[in-house]
């Protein structure tokens, strides 16, 4: 998808008449079905005309132009992509990031920049390095460049800045990034020029273009070989047992589909931590050693980017999301792994589409449309949301309509909680989520399970467990409002417990945060996480050697009446409206909350609830 492609004499032409913007606009509402801001409008006005004045200054009217080009199979979208041949007749392209900023000044996080954008100083990407990633993803997976035939080249312009006001950009903690992929300023128009030059300035673009737009998504080997030796280097993904029998199977299947036009389904279920996602993050690997495609995808965007940062920038394209495979072609991803698979929803369309792009199909059939082997990695008792469909009856039902042969394993080994399967079978046991042996627990099972009397008890807990070493975290119930960042980027202490208070983690559209304080999808993986706490949507798909949990009264134990949910104790909005139209949903979907943020310690759990009738009931279900 892209929102503009022409010609650059039409490019320069339109843009010279004011008539580029209103055009893109168009395209953005035809495409996503509503408008794009008046702030977006103006910036590509503002940018695009100054990239119009480039061309024009450099003689650059025999060259393709790409607008607004989205890279395959992501949200994402570069700037402005410049098609042509370069010396020696070689065809070739340029991706430039426009940007308006007047100043940058320096950031706390790596490879950042800060700026004023949106209203509020920000934390952002250094434009080299956004501009080097774009490139970087489309070696990897576009057909166009992956093979070697397009040359390309990538760049940042940063059309309002002046070198003085630009020397954060140049630091030397940027020296790579720069040589690699240089930004030009305002005043740097007669280098970005030759640059520009080099790569597509003999011309010939229209024909460049059109191989550009015509390029499919496959992730080229040398993707596939680097994301491979990432995962085989890091010694926590070993396999043992069932895992390993599962792992096996699916190699196999994929073997021998790889030149038929067969699919299949593998259901691997398990509980928590019964190593689904060791199984996930292994199959990713060995598949794509062995040169074939291979896609891990998940519904949580936390999950997602904690993945991604442990494999490393280049294998990070091979980590998606369960909405991106609408458009997929049938069949043209060998091995697609659904990892967390309970957090699948019932479709990938959401109200931004235009209506000739929603698909009629479910998100569970695109997945399985999608690959040759689609393998789903799932716990039916960790659906948490109203909008979470995923579980093993969808997947079966799905593969049935749609003639898909479906297999199962089904884990029981236990890898968390201190090995303790009883500890979890307890959990369930006691949230009466199903029937099983473990009715007491037993205090001298090496978990280390305890219930506190106060929230600073619990806090200590937690903290000396840190200091000791290991990862620990706290965690509760959505029961507490969650406030915006205040205007210096410090946290509102929300979760207040009878005189002691904590700031929940940071909201994902929180902006700009103080020193010290992770952005949302890093809070179980940066230390500093421990000064906050973290709900069931930041902790899902984690684990820590000892979690605090805070029970709040949204799930409540009466003994006349068992298992009780209260809506009106949450601040969930979005499972609070569950409590409107099916009140035992509700209950559902708590217990269901309770028993993830209860089985994330490998080592410890420790509790403090705010109702004393539900912490006398858990309590009792101990040997004391």
């Amino acid at each position: 998808m892209h929102l503009y492609s022409g010609t650059s004499v039409d490019f320069i032409d339109q843009t010279s008449r004011n008539q580029i913007a209103n055009r893109i606009s168009e395209n953005f509402f035809a495409h996503f079905r509503y408008k794009p801001s008046e702030s977006e409008v103006r910036s590509w006005q503002n940018s695009l005309v100054r990239m119009a004045s480039v061309m024009e200054l450099g003689g650059l009217r025999d060259q393709g132009v790409v607008v607004e080009y989205q890279l395959p199979l992501t949200s994402k979208r570069l700037d402005v992509m410049v098609t042509g041949h370069g010396s020696g007749g070689v065809p070739g392209a340029v991706i430039i990031e426009l940007k308006q900023w007047d100043r940058v000044d320096s950031s706390p996080i790596d490879e950042c920049v800060a700026t004023f954008l949106g209203g509020r100083v920000r934390d952002v990407l250094h434009p080299s390095r956004q501009a080097g990633d774009y490139q970087q993803y489309l070696l990897d997976t576009h057909t166009s460049f992956s093979s070697g035939d397009l040359v390309l080249r990538s760049c940042g312009y940063l059309h309002n800045m002046k070198r003085d006001h630009a020397a954060e950009l140049f630091d030397e903690k940027f020296e790579d990034l720069v040589r690699q992929w240089p930004p030009f300023t305002g005043d740097d128009v007669d280098d970005l020029v030759p640059y520009l030059d080099a790569t597509i300035g003999e011309g010939g673009g229209d024909e460049t273009l059109r191989r550009v737009l015509d390029g499919a998504y496959r992730p080229h080997r040398r993707l596939l070989e680097h994301t491979a030796a990432v995962i085989r280097n890091e010694p926590a993904f070993t396999l043992l047992d069932e895992q390993r029998v599962a792992f096996n199977h699916v190699l196999a299947l994929v073997r021998a589909h790889a030149l038929s036009d067969r699919s299949t389904a593998v259901l691997i279920r398990g509980g928590p931590g019964t190593g689904k996602s060791l199984i996930a993050v292994n199959l990713l690997a060995e598949m794509a050693a062995q040169g074939y495609s291979a896609l891990h995808a998940t519904g949580s965007k936390a999950f997602t980017e904690n993945l991604r940062k442990a494999v490393g920038r280049r294998a990070a394209s091979q980590f998606t999301y369960f909405n991106s495979f609408s458009a997929a072609e049938p069949g043209s991803i060998d091995l697609l792994v659904c990892d967390e698979a309970h957090r699948m929803r019932e479709s990938s369309n959401n109200r931004f589409m235009k209506k000739e792009d929603r698909s009629d199909k479910a998100q569970v059939t695109e997945l399985l449309d999608a690959a040759k082997v689609s393998v789903f990695l799932i716990d039916d008792m960790q659906v948490v949301r109203p909008e979470e469909v995923g579980s093993s009856d969808l997947v079966r039902e799905a593969a049935a309509a749609r003639g898909v042969t479906v297999v199962e394993h089904e884990l029981e080994a236990q890898f968390r909680c201190n090995g303790s399967d009883a500890y979890v079978q307890w959990v369930d046991n006691t949230l009466e989520l199903r029937r099983t042996p473990q009715v007491l627990w037993e205090r001298d099972d090496p978990f280390d399970f305890d219930v506190v009397d106060a929230p600073e008890e619990l806090d200590a807990l937690i903290r000396s467990r840190a200091e000791e070493g290991s990862s620990a975290r706290l965690a509760a119930g959505f029961c507490w409002p969650w406030s915006k960042p205040q205007h210096d980027g410090t946290l509102v202490d929300d979760v207040k417990v009878d005189g002691w208070s904590r700031p929940w983690n940071a909201k994902a559209d929180a902006g700009r945060l103080a020193p010290g304080i992770p952005k949302s999808n890093f809070w179980a993986s940066d230390p500093a996480g421990l000064e906050q706490v973290g709900c069931v949507y930041t902790a899902q798909g984690f684990e820590f050697d000892y979690i605090g949990v805070i029970w709040g009264r949204d799930l409540v134990y009466r003994f006349d009446e068992g298992w009780v949910g209260q809506p009106e104790f949450s601040h969930d909005s979005i499972v609070k409206r569950s409590a409107k139209r099916a009140p035992a949903r509700f209950t559902t979907l708590v217990k269901h909350t309770y028993r993830v943020l209860l089985t994330r310690g490998l080592s410890g759990c420790y509790v403090y609830f705010e109702d004393p009738q539900t912490r006398d009931f858990v309590l009792s279900r101990t040997e004391r």
